[in-house]
């Protein structure tokens, strides 16, 4: 994959998606020792980053595929992502969901008009799932990470945050199945020459970082974290090679440190961000990133949060 493949994207993606907002605040910049500017992709349709990817994948797709409709499968962003690509382009959509889903983001697909198939994760696997469906009904998958169309679409949140801030030292995203980490380090090895790129995980959901240090893709069969939209078992074909070449440091944070960054968000910027939003943020914001600089980019992924969920975890005992 090269960064021509983001460029185009931009291209499809023109009039479509939001140009999201960059954010800032004194007091973060306080905390975490340096300039930060939050790409606000909760601002995002669908309310995360995923909407880009989804969309580039499926505008690409041809008048015949389009016709046939698209399955995929996720726990949430993606789901919604391309449920509300597929309602714009007109384009059938099947998600595979786990039946442990947020309902928030169950439901928000389902009012895209896409249809929702559950199942148990602790018997099956979501991937054999939606080939099943694929090979029964002739669709195309359009997968939530590990395709280049995807990861191409994610990386033009980067690549507008490259219009919106120069010269930044650090950059950070979240890394679940390595989409948004993949797109993001292709645009920042084109537009910030020397910056270095952090891909950040839960500690309990730390696949990306296994992967990164040894070299070969690693499995967490059961990736246990509060950040439901960073629970994939393993990095893809595709992401662990991206990876692998362009970012420079994987972190990980733990469940107490994701609450807290969460916890600023809310009621210090008004920001409605879900805790997959936050992780990335959660290594500066805890002094995980060694050397920060004067100028660091987080992306903060979404906001679908679970309000019920949230208010819980603000209101119990801080570890």
């Amino acid at each position: 994959m090269d960064f021509s493949l983001v460029l185009e994207a931009r291209d499809r993606l023109r009039g479509a998606a939001h140009l999201t907002p960059v954010m800032t605040s004194r007091t973060l910049d306080q905390i975490c020792g340096c300039q930060v500017f939050l790409k606000c992709e909760n601002f995002q349709r669908a309310g995360a980053f995923k909407f880009r990817g989804a969309y580039n994948a499926l505008s690409s797709l041809t008048p015949e595929q389009k016709a046939a409709g698209v399955v995929t499968y996720s726990s949430g962003n993606h789901a919604q992502a391309t449920a509300l690509a597929g309602q714009v382009l007109g384009v059938p959509v099947t998600v595979v969901m786990p039946s442990d889903a947020p309902q928030v983001k169950r439901l928000a697909t389902e009012g895209y008009g896409a249809e929702v198939v559950t199942y148990n994760p602790g018997e099956r696997e979501r991937e054999d799932i939606a080939a099943e469906i694929q090979a029964e009904r002739g669709l195309s998958t359009v997968p939530p990470f590990d395709h280049p169309l995807v990861i191409a679409g994610q990386g033009t949140a980067a690549l507008e945050l490259a219009g919106q801030v120069e010269g930044l030292e650090n950059i950070l995203a979240p890394c679940g199945g390595g989409g948004l980490l993949s797109g993001t380090a292709l645009t920042a090895s084109a537009q910030w020459p020397g910056a270095r790129v952090h891909g950040v995980e839960p500690e309990g959901a730390d696949n990306g970082g296994r992967a990164f240090r040894s070299g070969r893709i690693e499995t967490v069969p059961h990736p246990v974290t509060m950040a439901d939209g960073l629970k994939p078992k393993a990095l893809g074909q595709h992401t662990f090679a991206v990876i692998g070449e362009h970012v420079h440091q994987m972190h990980t944070v733990s469940e107490a440190e994701i609450r807290s960054t969460l916890e600023f968000l809310w009621t210090r910027m008004k920001l409605v961000v879900e805790p997959s939003g936050a992780t990335a943020l959660a290594a500066l914001f805890h002094q995980k990133v060694e050397n920060p600089g004067p100028r660091a980019g987080v992306i903060i992924s979404g906001g679908n949060a679970d309000i019920a969920a949230v208010s819980a975890w603000f209101q119990a005992p801080q570890a």
